[in-house]
């Protein structure tokens, strides 16, 4: 993965020197809120319901073993001993004292972290497929083209202060497991006839309030030119975005209006712009940064199929292997899912003495590293074929090999009105009690592949209008009800392409909510055709027999 050079060593300390000495004039009381607020937003620090919210940025969701033990070490020092994953791959601090922040930002300086551009109206933290280096299936690895255009864009004049947010994902795959088709911009690896690697740009996506599936902008663009095109994107954005109204200032509003066909003849003038010489990333660089990223197969010789006894003779561990552990691009080798959703905790939650065991069982059998997924789980890309049984174990031990991987279980889940000042309804504790529901696994396996995603607000940071079951909490004069959608889906490749979820009626209280939920599966698993999934279900019949059932 990318290391710090002295440059990037160096701006990351005079930021947080800089931030520490606004901290001492807000609590001196020199800087108001309104003064203030600007400046710790820019370095990802939240005012929330109960505390103050520190977002710690995670490029692309890698990390080496000794970042999760820091993440870990402020978690016990600084919070209370847990941090919330979310749907960014970035890690989330919520009981934080403001005084503190600035020896926290010091401690993530240590290890190469920040937490810059985590929020605010910029490029945030470039997110990617999870497989990125090790899938099966990878067309090529993508992470070194998310790190120069992290680059790129970081603390980049231009665009600090865009009409809005802005977020961009990559996938490396036909299939689409990082969610692109819901992004600003969404970027996928495909070749050309002539076996070139190129990118199939989307643009326009995104969720919220008006939420749209992004439109194909540039198909076949050459390799090294990303980043000249994604800033003729973003300067297209800048130009047109809306600034008088933040509810259509997003770039999938501009997209709408315009239409992709003008959209795009604007990007490419702007594009043609750009002088011929920096279109194209030097390669130098490129190799530079490629060399950084683990895409040799290690000399070390694997077992194949080590683990077939063990899961021969233990039905738990094969139910494991069957949900939670994926093809690896290497024989002998596997990709492990941790699930991070588990009975006692909310959703995305993992507690420091988890990480601390993670970043051990990383150095022992994962080459040092652990991968964040959107999903709110983590990943191990490089276990051993003979090191399956002993990882499992491990994270049977910490509560984290629960099979569940995928699962009505395994639910994405925003903090909702727990915390959040923006939301307007509880996530979590519907969360615990559909788990709840759920804890038979015979059950969840039976009910087979299942999204269901969570919101406690409009924002849509659980991402609940591509849940197969989408649940958006509303207030209603002071009360919690519930929205729910069915049928969305976040894409899986251009023939299977996301899907915004049809809300099917009225909204259901906080009491009724639960019970709809178990309703709808119920309904479900009457209507279905052998092994059909839900989602083929619902395209099948339609959303008038989950009507029926729910508002009967």
């Amino acid at each position: 993965m990318y290391q710090y050079n002295q440059i990037d060593q160096r701006l990351v300390r005079e930021r947080v020197e800089e931030y520490r000495g606004q901290v001492q004039r807000r609590v001196a009381g020199d800087l108001d809120e309104d003064e203030f607020r600007p400046l710790r937003l820019m370095n990802g620090l939240y005012l929330q319901r109960h505390a103050y919210m520190l977002r710690v940025a995670v490029p692309y969701g890698l990390m080496r073993s000794d970042q999760v033990r820091k993440l870990a070490f402020i978690a016990d020092r600084y919070d209370r001993g847990y941090g919330h994953w979310t749907t960014r791959q970035n890690l989330q601090y919520n009981w934080l004292r403001l005084e503190d922040t600035p020896d926290i930002l010091g401690h993530l300086a240590d290890v190469g972290m920040h937490a810059m551009q985590t929020s605010g109206n910029c490029v945030r933290n470039i997110t990617a497929d999870p497989y990125s280096g090790v899938a099966a299936d990878e067309i090529f690895d993508v992470r070194p083209f998310c790190e120069i255009v992290r680059q790129y864009t970081t603390l980049h004049p231009e665009f600090m202060y865009l009409p809005r947010k802005f977020k961009l994902a990559f996938s490396g795959s036909d299939e689409d497991r990082a969610a692109i088709m819901v992004h600003d911009i969404g970027v996928q690896a495909m070749r050309l006839d002539d076996g070139a690697p190129a990118w199939r740009v989307f643009v326009g996506g995104g969720l919220g309030r008006t939420p749209r599936v992004a439109e194909v902008c540039r198909e076949g663009l050459p390799f090294d030119q990303l980043v000249g095109y994604t800033e003729a994107i973003l300067r297209v954005y800048n130009l047109y975005g809306r600034r008088d109204n933040k509810y259509k200032a997003r770039i999938k509003i501009l997209v709408g209006e315009l239409g992709i066909e003008r959209f795009r003849e604007e990007v490419e003038a702007a594009f043609a712009e750009i002088p011929e010489a920096e279109r194209h990333v030097d390669p130098a660089l490129i190799a530079s940064v490629t060399a950084m990223f683990d895409v040799e197969h290690p000399a070390t010789d694997v077992v194949l199929d080590a683990h077939e006894g063990r899961k021969a003779s233990d039905p738990v561990f094969a139910k494991w292997f069957d949900n939670n552990v994926k093809a690896h691009r290497w024989p002998g080798y596997h990709l492990v899912q941790i699930s991070v959703k588990h009975e006692g905790r909310p959703p995305g939650d993992t507690t420091s003495q988890q990480m601390y065991a993670i970043s051990d069982l990383a150095d022992r059998c994962n080459r040092g590293y652990v991968q964040a997924i959107y999903n709110q789980n983590l990943l191990f890309q490089y276990i051993r074929s003979e090191d399956l049984g002993a990882v499992y174990d491990s994270l049977y031990a910490l509560g984290l090999a629960t099979p569940n991987i995928g699962s009505i279980q395994d639910m994405i889940c925003c903090p909702g009105l727990d915390y959040c000042s923006l939301a307007n309804a509880s996530s979590i504790p519907v969360a615990r009690e559909i788990h709840d529901r759920y804890l038979d696994l015979d059950e969840v396996w039976d009910v087979g592949p299942l999204e269901l995603k969570i919101s406690g607000c409009i924002n849509a940071c659980g991402h609940h209008h591509v849940g197969n079951i989408g649940i958006l909490g509303i207030s209603k004069k002071g009360d919690e009800w519930y929205q729910i959608s069915l049928g969305g889906q976040a894409g899986t490749n251009l023939l299977n392409p996301a899907k915004i979820g049809k809300v099917i009626g009225p909204s259901v209280s906080r009491a009724q909510i639960v019970d709809s939920i178990e309703t709808i599966i119920d309904t479900y698993r009457k209507l279905r055709v052998g092994s059909e999934f839900f989602v083929d279900t619902f395209a099948r019949v339609g959303v008038e027999p989950f009507q029926e059932a729910v508002y009967a």
